[in-house]
């Protein structure tokens, strides 16, 4: 990740970015180039996406792909979450039509240069989205979920998933997600 030297404001991050050919995270006021993706992480990022849809059609919710922008107020914070699924309408921020504020769950495909990322300071800005209550980290070298999830109390719980034969049930949304399904088309390493 290349971060810039001089600080940006918040408007002309996204007059940069509404042209850029790579995309960028936003954190107060530092820009953050975003890593390309392998094969297996398109595989997994694109089939997450589909079954997300397909499961949820017809229902109170909506699922967004890593297209769509996160705003996080509370952090000064704007990122690109691979997966974000909204219950009712998606709430933008302000007049912006490419940021939303009210994601219910929101997934990760973890590659080696952000999973520690992903895990750390990206779940604790996630975190403070009031709406947030549902996060998977999503392994791609090998069939390995992690799915946490918010109780009433507010405390986050983690549940590990490991083995093609495994099946995530969500706490929050109508998914039971197969992981044999998810990584249907993921090709490890020695096979």
């Amino acid at each position: 990740m290349v971060t810039t030297t001089a600080k940006l404001t918040l408007d002309k991050y996204r007059e940069q970015e509404a042209i850029a050919q790579v995309r960028h995270e936003y954190r107060n006021g530092d820009l953050i180039e975003m890593p390309g993706g392998s094969v297996n992480h398109s595989r997994l990022l694109m089939t997450l996406y589909v079954l997300f849809e397909s499961m949820l059609d017809n229902a109170d919710y909506e699922a967004f792909n890593s297209d769509m922008r996160l705003w996080i107020p509370e952090r000064n914070q704007a990122t690109y979450p691979d997966l974000m699924v909204v219950t009712g309408e998606p709430i933008v921020n302000g007049d912006r039509s490419d940021e939303i504020v009210n994601p219910t769950l929101m997934a990760e495909v973890l590659s080696p240069s952000t999973s520690s990322y992903d895990r750390g300071d990206k779940f604790a800005a996630y975190r403070t989205v009031p709406s947030f209550r549902e996060y998977l980290l999503v392994e791609q070298e090998r069939p390995a979920i992690e799915h946490y999830w918010k109780t009433d109390d507010g405390r986050w719980h983690l549940e590990e998933f490991r083995g093609l034969d495994a099946v995530v049930n969500l706490e929050h949304l109508p998914v039971q997600l197969a992981v044999a399904q998810l990584y249907r088309r993921v090709r490890f390493e020695g096979s």
